[in-house]
């Protein structure tokens, strides 16, 4: 992942009633294979946390972001005038809603022919490591895994006028409303789509579609496998789920198969779906084969078309497959 160029500015607050305070950084970061590994794992545990997708905002609330970051882009405004003017528009909301500031590190990234811009609120904590002496000595490091704040542009897709309407993300922390309605406001943000619910609606249009199929339970398993490993995949990446891809996994002989299904099921899932991880690992299967009897569901029918009585240590089915309810009447 080639870093074009990166920056960290510097944000104190002492404590909640403390003011927040900018000390910008003056030049860009050196190039450095430290930075292209911190990098690294930020954007890994950025990709695993709960977002808003969406796009920039047109009319009234657009805001002024967008166009300072064209301007940049543009080469008619320097990095660091850029991130500088960013910076200070964080740290008033690190004044609102934080109790401490932290390194605002932000970096415009190339992974093969994408180009994004990453910004993210980073804290030390507190670790141990071992001096020259080798002796145990305590050490500060950058939490990389619970920024404050953070979002994530897809700037190819943004300057290519792309119809996507999720090029732009930020986290969205259940108990930091506030901070992500802000953090939308100084972006511009529109939400375009609910990743959690549009993944949840993905992976019920697949299990209509197995049970239409009315798939040995074999196949059904391994094509489960294949759907969630690739979602999976692409949620590790930052990557949007694409249903052409996704049909092609599901059916190889009848590449376009699913996707015809979803079109004409009208589940109205755009092309592109952001995949939220915390869904995708609630989408396993439930298995289990004794006495003769077999059993197998996908787990996030639990408590739905399935029930489990743990008193009685029984499985109540309340939608019988179509071919198993025909076997059982001519029985």
């Amino acid at each position: 992942m080639p870093i074009l160029t990166s920056i960290v500015h510097t944000i104190d607050k002492a404590g909640s009633d403390a003011p927040a305070t900018l000390r910008p950084a003056t030049a860009a970061s050196a190039e450095s294979p430290a930075m292209g590994e911190l990098l690294a794992g930020l954007n890994k545990a950025y990709h695993g946390k709960a977002k808003a997708w969406g796009r920039f905002a047109e009319g009234e609330d657009a805001g002024d972001f967008a166009p300072r970051l064209a301007a940049f882009l543009a080469g008619d405004q320097d990095f660091v005038t850029f991130t500088r003017e960013l910076a200070e528009r964080v740290t008033a909301l690190v004044d609102d809603h934080l109790p401490l500031g932290g390194q605002l590190l932000i970096a415009h990234e190339r992974t093969c022919d994408t180009e994004s811009l990453m910004l993210a609120l980073l804290h030390p904590r507190q670790g141990f490591a071992i001096d020259n002496e080798q002796q145990v000595v305590p050490a500060s490091q950058l939490n990389l895994t619970q920024p404050s704040l953070a979002a994530r542009i897809n700037l190819t897709q943004w300057q290519d006028a792309s119809p996507s309407r999720q090029y732009l993300s930020f986290l969205r922390d259940r108990g930091g409303k506030k901070l992500a309605d802000d953090v939308a406001t100084l972006l511009g943000a529109q939400e375009g789509v609910d990743a959690s619910s549009e993944t949840r609606t993905l992976l019920k249009a697949f299990s209509d579609y197995v049970e239409q199929e009315d798939l040995p339970e074999e196949q059904s398993r391994e094509k489960t496998d294949a759907v969630i490993d690739y979602a999976s995949d692409q949620a590790s990446r930052g990557e949007p789920i694409t249903l052409d891809e996704l049909s092609e996994l599901v059916d190889e002989q009848q590449p376009k198969a699913f996707y015809d299904y979803i079109r004409q099921q009208d589940y109205g899932l755009a092309p592109e779906i952001p995949p939220d991880k915390r869904a995708l690992n609630q989408f396993r299967r439930f298995t289990g084969r004794a006495g003769g009897v077999s059993i197998s569901f996908d787990s996030h029918l639990l408590g739905d078309s399935v029930e489990y009585d743990a008193d009685q240590d029984r499985l109540i089915i309340k939608k019988v497959p179509n071919q198993l309810r025909d076997q059982l009447k001519r029985s």
